[in-house]
């Protein structure tokens, strides 16, 4: 049965793109989603930069035809239609008053299903609220899902945790600098690039990575970096690849406490004399840019606030060194001369980076066009660490499948040049772990 998709506006803000996703499927826009989009056009943050592209789109695709009957968007595509009518139908009113965005956008949904009773309406909508409301009145209504990913919890381990009874593989793995060859081809092990392993024979373990480029299992050693040492098999694996010159991008996920952000830096630290700049960024989510403007101040004392759980992870760093030692000096050099630099996402926007080491710290608050677009900066000789708990989102419309940190990870997996680490144990302290655990 043909469809046809009502599109609310948080659609749009989330992937200006979106009406390419629907296959041979219809497209409705509501007039009451362009009078929003219209507010979201002016700023630098990604819904704006949605809005503008989208309504650029629109006007690309303008006539009389839009109106009336809609315009096709393509071979094997369906048409795009604008619906005009604004006022609610009778039978909502009882429920919903009139002066709501949201609800004049579920009238125009109820007013296709009436026109049109042969085809199926579905109301396209993050808003999980509006999305019961129209379930209520018997209109169809769904989450936008085209970016969103299957068995996330599967894909987020990274880690496996393997019993096995072959002594001499642990044994060889201790032994051999070169690795170990596995019986078998790389299709039928199933294993992926870059994929970490805690390997148990029951007398002995052996942490190790897989490189599917020569089908080989090589021993991790424990590595050390700017004072920070690891505490577990998750914490090693992820300096492995921290400190590992060929990985340019790694995603570090895990609850709060678990480590990601120390570790990063800490790499990042151990590694500055290879990099020309160390950055450390995260998106401001909290408040909107209204909100902030009412703090004291220019940009950077209006953001500090959100930027002090960067500068508290600095600070652990160099409680590791004597305040008079060169290493902890050295630290304070790099912040004056701008070698080191801890700023919102929004102001990071847009550079071109070359040989930076980039931290992105609560990526999981990121679209996955965000995320694409941070990628898309990165020059020559740069590394880009993504660091985020996927259960911990504050953005409204972002869940554990359809944030930018899931989504590229999922795609990335497998590329020589990624790695994937999921911490798991709290080591800021036994009574956080506890909280996190049982709270």
């Amino acid at each position: 049965m043909k469809k046809t998709f009502i599109l609310d506006t948080n659609v749009i803000l989330h992937d200006h793109l979106s009406i390419t996703q629907f296959e041979e499927n219809d497209i409705v826009i509501p007039i009451e989603v362009l009078e929003e989009l219209d507010n979201f056009k002016k700023g630098n943050s990604q819904m704006n930069y949605n809005a503008r592209e989208f309504l650029r789109e629109i006007d690309r695709l303008t006539g009389d035809k839009i109106f009336n009957g809609g315009i096709s968007l393509g071979e094997g595509k369906g048409k795009l239609k604008i619906a005009l009518n604004t006022e609610l139908p009778e039978k909502l009113k009882i429920s919903f008053s009139e002066n709501k965005p949201d609800h004049r956008i579920l009238g125009v949904a109820s007013e296709y299903q009436d026109q049109f009773p042969n085809e199926k309406v579905v109301l396209v909508s993050k808003d999980v609220n509006l999305r019961v409301k129209a379930k209520s009145i018997g209109i169809n209504s769904e989450d936008y899902e085209s970016d969103k990913i299957d068995n996330v919890e599967d894909m987020i381990r990274g880690i496996n945790h393997l019993e096995i009874n072959d002594n001499e593989l642990v044994a060889n793995l201790y032994k051999s600098k070169k690795g170990v060859a596995l019986n078998g081809s790389k299709e039928e092990l199933k294993l992926v690039n870059n994929q970490f392993f805690i390997l148990n024979n029951g007398q002995s373990s052996v942490l190790a990575r897989y490189y599917s480029k020569d089908n080989l299992l090589k021993k991790i050693v424990k590595k050390t970096a700017s004072g920070i040492k690891p505490r577990n098999a998750e914490q090693t694996f992820a300096l492995e690849v921290l400190l590992d010159p060929n990985i340019l991008l790694v995603s570090l996920t895990g609850k709060a406490g678990t480590g990601k952000t120390l570790l990063a830096l800490a790499a990042a630290l151990e590694q500055r004399s290879v990099y020309e700049q160390i950055l450390l960024a995260r998106p401001i989510i909290a408040l909107s840019n209204k909100e902030i403007g009412f703090l004291p101040g220019d940009q950077f004392d209006k953001t500090k606030p959100y930027m002090q759980p960067l500068f508290d992870n600095l600070a652990v760093i160099k409680h590791q060194f004597n305040k008079t030692s060169k290493d902890a000096q050295k630290i304070d050099q790099m912040i004056e001369k701008e070698e080191l630099v801890i700023a919102p996402l929004a102001f990071i926007r847009g550079r071109s980076l070359s040989n930076t080491f980039f931290i992105i710290d609560e990526a999981q608050n990121l679209t996955p066009h965000e995320v694409k677009t941070i990628i898309t900066r990165a020059g020559e000789g740069t590394k880009l660490v993504f660091c985020g708990d996927i259960h911990q989102i504050d953005s409204p419309y972002l869940d554990s499948q359809s944030n930018g940190l899931s989504y590229f990870t999922d795609r990335m997996k497998g590329q020589d040049l990624f790695a994937h680490i999921n911490l798991i144990k709290g080591e800021r302290s036994y009574l956080s772990e506890l909280a996190s655990d049982l709270l």
